[in-house]
């Protein structure tokens, strides 16, 4: 058996809960790989709004084994949130969610330091969203990190050592007054902890590898996008983890030979939160009104995002990154209005036009564009392919013959029901 993954092909906030949401029923477990609470999975349940940012999106369907994996980092205070939130639902957590011991832990000064450190950058900051995700991803590398399994061990000493190592930095290196930020967040972080400590702690590359042994299939959840992987990102606007589907076999224990499907993610269109570069961006009324028919809001944050058209020199790299077999477009309804829709298909750059995302995206990257008919319909009416549209489908056509891969999967809406899959001829 194989663990087929799910994953982002843009700079985050594709879609992805949604679709493992509508996914989970196929398979036996849903592993979350990489990334923490600076994730944001909303899913439309019963026409009731949830956004996860830690527990896997397949937490919603009854006897399917939920994984947090090694490679994410864990809060424990948006942790024990989450599963208040869930709970309400009537779901019993235990049962089915299971934890990483080497999953490394996120303490109350790493977002302190996290914030100290944004703050030092000034007007070179990255647009951090200050969940304390770099500085824990520090550690890790530095091999200074605290991980779930010491919880069960020797914690409180651990944890004091790594406190202190941590205000020595905020006072000497910062300069950062860090007191009432500390005092005001570690009640909370060790009433987390207790929280935690209550689920299943296990090691979970033998669990999800006896998984694959036993012919049960594994499905991957991937959080942020491939244009925010620490590697192949848009450096140094990216996040502190491998996004891509190489992240898979890190994260979770998995031999490369043992990944199957890999489902890419995009958007119809393109946004972005946050500082960083942004080819396709559009700071007019067309952007504006992407963002409020998109709800383009950031889960996590509540930022705006920014709004773009669909860039495909990006989405080609991202695709070739991550060995995607088959893609899932999101949010087409979003588009439902426009008469005319523009796709980038090169970058324009000192005069010359390249089809190859760059080492660099300046500010002297200009756009090269595509012009196609609108299909001006409510897709979220729709329920079957048959219904299409000629033009939406001439807009998918376009695309899967740019990028080489099928579209296999159409989003027309928020909730399940709006999610349309697409016969293969």
């Amino acid at each position: 058996m194989k663990v087929d993954v799910l994953l982002g092909l843009q700079w985050g906030d594709e879609g992805k809960g949604k679709v493992v949401d509508v996914l989970t029923p196929k398979y036996d477990m849903i592993a979350r790989f990489q990334g923490g609470p600076n994730a944001g999975h909303t899913l439309e349940v019963n026409n009731i709004k949830q956004v996860l940012h830690t527990i896997p999106s397949g937490i919603f369907h009854e006897n399917k084994v939920n994984l947090i994996g090694n490679g994410v980092v864990l809060d424990p205070v948006t942790f024990k949130k989450e599963i208040e939130s869930i709970s309400k639902l009537g779901i019993d957590l235990t049962k089915n969610l299971f934890i990483s011991k080497k999953a490394h832990l996120i303490l109350p000064t790493h977002k302190i330091l996290d914030a100290a450190s944004e703050s030092a950058k000034g007007d070179t900051k990255i647009g951090s969203t200050l969940k304390g995700i770099g500085p824990t991803y520090r550690d890790k590398i530095g091999r200074d990190g605290m991980r779930v399994g010491d919880l069960l061990e020797n914690f409180q000493e651990k944890y004091s050592t790594r406190v202190k190592a941590h205000i020595d930095q905020l006072e000497n290196y910062y300069h950062f007054d860090y007191k009432e930020m500390l005092e005001s967040s570690e009640a909370d972080w060790m009433e987390g902890v207790e929280t935690l400590k209550k689920y299943n702690i296990v090691d979970s590359e033998h669990l999800i590898n006896d998984f694959l042994t036993n012919e049960k299939s594994v499905l991957a959840e991937g959080a942020q996008g491939t244009l925010l992987d620490i590697d192949f990102g848009s450096y140094p606007f990216v996040t502190s983890s491998n996004t891509i589907c190489a992240g898979a076999c890190t994260g979770l224990g998995l031999a490369p030979q043992k990944i199957g499907n890999v489902f890419g993610i995009f958007k119809a269109y393109c946004t972005r939160v946050g500082m960083g570069p942004f080819p396709t961006e559009l700071l007019d009324e067309t952007g504006q009104k992407l963002r409020e028919a998109g709800r383009e809001y950031g889960s996590t944050t509540g930022r705006p995002r920014r709004c773009g058209w669909l860039d495909l020199v990006a989405l080609k790299y991202s695709i070739m990154l991550n060995g995607v077999t088959e893609m899932i477009m999101m949010k087409a309804d979003v588009m439902d209005t426009f008469e005319t829709i523009k796709v980038c298909v090169g970058y324009e750059i000192d005069g010359d036009v390249i089809e190859q995302f760059p080492y660099e995206l300046k500010d002297n990257v200009k756009p090269v564009y595509v012009e196609l008919p609108g299909w001006e319909t409510d897709l979220t009416k729709l329920t079957h392919q048959d219904e299409f549209p000629e033009e939406f489908n001439n807009y998918m056509s376009f695309i899967e013959d740019e990028v080489g891969v099928p579209i296999t999967i159409a989003s027309v809406g928020p909730n399940r029901a709006q999610t349309i899959i697409l016969e293969q001829e």
